[in-house]
């Protein structure tokens, strides 16, 4: 093993080693390169004010090299802004701006003990990232029956993690902290477990209440205590889109700093949250009570960076940064913020009048993108194809019974005919089958 990743692994060793425990082999391995091309790229910039000859870049005239073709649709940036490659753990302004962002709108993380954020290419790589380093084969990645099917590929198919799920709701239709803190606990004798919170929820746009919330925490510390060290990842991607009387801010800050056998990372960004779903802006944050431990993990992730992508794209890191900054940006979001929650509410007023009650129910939602129909008689998939074929409406069949509806791609004012249209097509079906 290399000499400076033993070096990070002594340190976590000492800061906690419940911490290093939960690392995959690849995260024992991973570190930042301090020595190499970038290391004396970096010295160099400091220091070479004749001529510096060290980086992979082309300078004219004192600017980086670029075609006019492409600078004229970006002229109202600085080309040092878009066409040098960003650090591998991303623009510190926009670093700043965005721990900045996290404090405002998470206040129970204020005096509480995390790192600086660092740009992933969006939520996806970020994800990854958390399961190359503390994935391993045969780990226990906790989900909700109710998921993101991406999170199949990224823990299992990718790491050779075991997924592990839970009802997402309880009889009384609340999230299903007992299912949760079950399933943590049954991983005693493996010692070790991944919780990925996603709220809002895709599929169901479901954030539990400040209730829910609590028992979720204390079912991650009740693993905790009983010896299993704990990996909780909040996968906040549609943060901030709360509609309704939930929590409204990410777990993140009640799990930051909470148990020694507990290390929460954050994995959040602007890609929906700021409505720049092509711009892929993310950001991964590790809480814990030891800076020096964060310090070690900041160069363990900026070695995977390295080792995959090298560093994000600069141009939508210098776009998200100057959004950030702007005067008019928390405006214009309250302005977005508005459109979808009114068509989250429409959905309820649609669907509560009672005129599709035969044909389905809905799981409950309060936040986000989306919302899901349980059928009552036809599957999914026959509804799917129907909806599509008959009608041209796009829905996704997630299970027999479960059909997601992304209300945020539909205007308000078509909201009421596309489900008139989809019980159109439960009806078609139904009648086909009576034949």
């Amino acid at each position: 093993m290399h000499t400076l990743a033993n070096s990070l692994n002594d340190t976590i060793k000492k800061e906690n080693g419940h911490v290093f425990d939960m690392l995959s082999s690849l995260g024992q391995q991973m570190y930042f390169p301090t020595e190499g091309i970038l290391s004396q790229s970096a010295e160099a910039k400091k220091k070479a004010h004749k001529y510096n000859a060290t980086i992979g870049t082309a300078i004219e005239n004192g600017k980086p090299m670029h075609l006019k073709v492409i600078q004229d649709t970006l002229s109202a940036y600085d080309p040092a802004d878009l066409y040098p490659y960003a650090p591998p753990a991303g623009k510190p302004a926009l670093r700043d701006e965005w721990r900045k962002k996290m404090l405002v709108e998470n206040p129970t993380l204020v005096g509480k003990t995390f790192s600086n954020p660092i740009v992933t290419n969006a939520l996806t790589h970020g994800l990854s990232i958390a399961a190359d380093l503390f994935a391993e084969q045969n780990d226990a990645v906790i989900i909700p029956d109710k998921n993101w099917e991406n999170y199949d590929m990224i823990f299992g198919i990718r790491r050779g993690a075991d997924i592990v799920s839970y009802p997402l709701y309880n009889m009384d239709g609340a999230f299903n902290a007992d299912a949760l803190r079950e399933a943590i606990i049954a991983q005693k004798n493996h010692g070790k477990a991944i919780v990925v919170l996603n709220f809002p929820n895709n599929p169901t746009g479901y954030t539990p209440n400040a209730v829910e919330g609590a028992a979720i925490v204390q079912a991650i510390v009740d693993g905790a205590n009983a010896g299993v060290n704990v990996v909780v990842i909040t996968d906040d991607a549609y943060f901030s889109l709360f509609f309704e009387d939930s929590l409204h801010e990410s777990l993140f800050g009640a799990l930051a700093n909470i148990h020694d056998r507990v290390l929460a990372i954050k994995v959040d960004g602007a890609t929906k949250e700021e409505y720049i779903w092509g711009f892929r802006v993310g950001f991964i944050t590790y809480g814990s009570k030891s800076s020096t431990l964060l310090q070690a993990l900041e160069e363990k992730t900026t070695g995977i960076i390295r080792a995959t992508i090298s560093s994000g794209p600069h141009p939508s890191q210098t776009f998200v940064l100057h959004a950030l900054q702007s005067p008019d940006f928390n405006r214009q979001k309250a302005e977005k913020f508005d459109i979808m929650k009114g068509r989250a509410n429409k959905v309820k007023e649609i669907l509560e009048n009672g005129k599709f009650d035969d044909a389905w129910d809905y799981y409950p939602f309060n936040s986000g993108y989306f919302m899901c129909l349980k059928l009552k008689t036809v599957t999914a998939d026959q509804l799917r194809l129907t909806a599509l074929e008959k009608y041209g409406v796009g829905t996704i069949s997630l299970s027999e019974t479960d059909l997601r509806v992304a209300f945020s791609c539909i205007e308000v004012e078509d909201l009421e005919d596309m489900f008139n249209l989809i019980y159109g097509a439960v009806k078609a079906i139904e009648k086909a089958q009576a034949l």
